[in-house]
């Protein structure tokens, strides 16, 4: 498989996984919840009765092979996690690095288009000065006049723009290798398992094959 299906694969088990923790994380599954209800201790001659909680996962009888199911899921992972470090070692380039300085360059040049993109403005606050003068007692008062509000752009707009061409001609020139990258390369490894199959599908099959080996 390439890095592109590789990491598809990589998010298939990590799904698994997740699904098969919820099971055991809720502590509803992974115990037995008896209720008594103790009517004798009010009619002796009424025997006592028991009620037991359902869980709330179909899984929960099977707790152990989910244990199991996880462990196995997490060696994969393990697996082609290695396969994936392999594969980007042979690459011409440091993709990890390469993806995390494309995502840097996109939001600075989104940045810069929004600089572009002002312009110089001028309005009216009506009441929105201050002012002082003296009454006739001679006592210095404030009253409110209107106010106009002129804003300027302070920063040479050709230079912004050309900073945002130039980061959006890199990011693109990265992004072509990085997609090169994904379908071109080579991940030894192959997902035990239909990437399309549902959790129920995979655990079942996980413990066939675990009862017969």
């Amino acid at each position: 498989m390439n890095l592109k299906d590789a990491f598809r694969a990589q998010n298939k088990l990590q799904s698994l996984l997740d699904d098969a923790m919820s099971i055991l994380e809720d502590q509803r599954n992974i115990v037995k919840t008896e209720t008594i209800h103790l009517r004798k201790k009010v009619m002796p001659d009424v025997e006592n009765e028991s009620e037991f909680a359902l869980a709330p996962s179909e899984y929960a009888d099977q707790i152990g092979q989910v244990a199991n199911f996880m462990m196995y899921l997490l060696e994969e992972r393990v697996k082609l996690s290695d396969a994936i470090q392999t594969a980007k070692a042979a690459l011409p380039i440091h993709m990890d690095s390469e993806v995390s300085l494309n995502h840097q360059r996109q939001s600075m040049a989104a940045l810069f288009r929004r600089m572009a993109a002002l312009r110089s403005a001028e309005k009216l606050l009506p009441g929105g000065g201050i002012g002082y003068r003296f009454n006739a007692e001679g006592n210095q008062v404030q009253y409110r006049c209107d106010a106009r509000e002129v804003t300027t752009i302070n920063f040479d707009r050709n230079q912004i723009r050309a900073l945002a061409a130039r980061l959006d001609c890199k990011s693109d020139e990265i992004s072509a290798a990085i997609d090169r990258c994904l379908i071109n390369s080579e991940v030894f490894y192959s997902l035990p398992f239909d990437l399309n199959a549902g959790f129920d599908e995979v655990f079942q099959d996980f413990i066939f094959i675990d009862a017969h080996f």
